[in-house]
């Protein structure tokens, strides 16, 4: 899979904005810990901006940039042989594409490392109004086939968006059992209760999560 593959399985930028909304949240009751968790969401990354984000803590992460213009989307694999720090820069194609209104995410200084290099293995866009996701024209590596930019594992929450693949993926990150009507209830855009944040995570209320709703921008009663 690559990232032509991922961009054929995603959805709208709607969709994909709540999506990534719920991914952050549940995170967030799972491990209030900030640095042990995965997901991310700003909803006031600027005034015009949400971003969306995944570290998992080795040097793998994505970024998605929701804003007037559309949605840009950069991930960025390590040990995929299409890193910039293998050629020297991004790989032939990646960044080569992306329109001009996103233009200014390429060099965004938080998606680069402290030389200015952008930290990108695969990169999509979706410009408002348009009803596809593109990435631009690759020839990829031969010697790595089934995941030459890292594409299938960054993604991987993205293309199968069912409560039943977070709590697979959850039981086996955080090795605890996992609700899964608690995480059918977050990803169809309930509001945070405190029986969804017990029935999650039993250790803490939903008052302990006051500051991470305030800014993933979630409803809780």
């Amino acid at each position: 899979m690559t990232v032509h593959d991922v961009a054929r399985h995603l959805p709208g930028a709607t969709v994909l904005r709540e999506h990534c909304r719920a991914l952050a949240l549940l995170d967030a009751v799972l491990n209030p810990e900030w640095e042990g968790r995965r997901h991310s969401f700003a909803d006031k990354w600027s005034e015009t901006e949400s971003v969306a984000s995944m570290r998992n803590g080795a040097g793998d992460e994505y970024s998605i940039v929701f804003s007037p213009a559309g949605v840009y989307v950069r991930g960025f694999d390590h040990e995929s042989p299409m890193s910039p720090y293998a050629e020297d820069g991004p790989w032939p194609g990646v960044l080569d594409e992306v329109p001009e209104v996103f233009r200014r995410y390429v060099e965004e200084p938080a998606f680069s490392d402290e030389d200015g290099m952008p930290l990108v293995t695969a990169c999509m866009w979706q410009e408002a109004g348009d009803d596809r996701w593109t990435a631009g024209t690759i020839d990829f590596p031969e010697s790595a086939t089934e995941n030459p930019d890292g594409a299938r594992y960054l993604f991987q929450l993205l293309v199968d968006r069912s409560p039943e693949a977070f709590q697979r993926w959850a039981e086996d990150y955080y090795e605890v059992p996992v609700d899964l009507e608690a995480v059918r209830h977050v990803f169809s855009s309930g509001p945070l209760t405190e029986a969804v944040v017990r029935a999650l995570n039993p250790e803490i209320g939903l008052a302990d999560l006051a500051e991470d709703v305030g800014v993933i921008g979630c409803p809780a009663s």
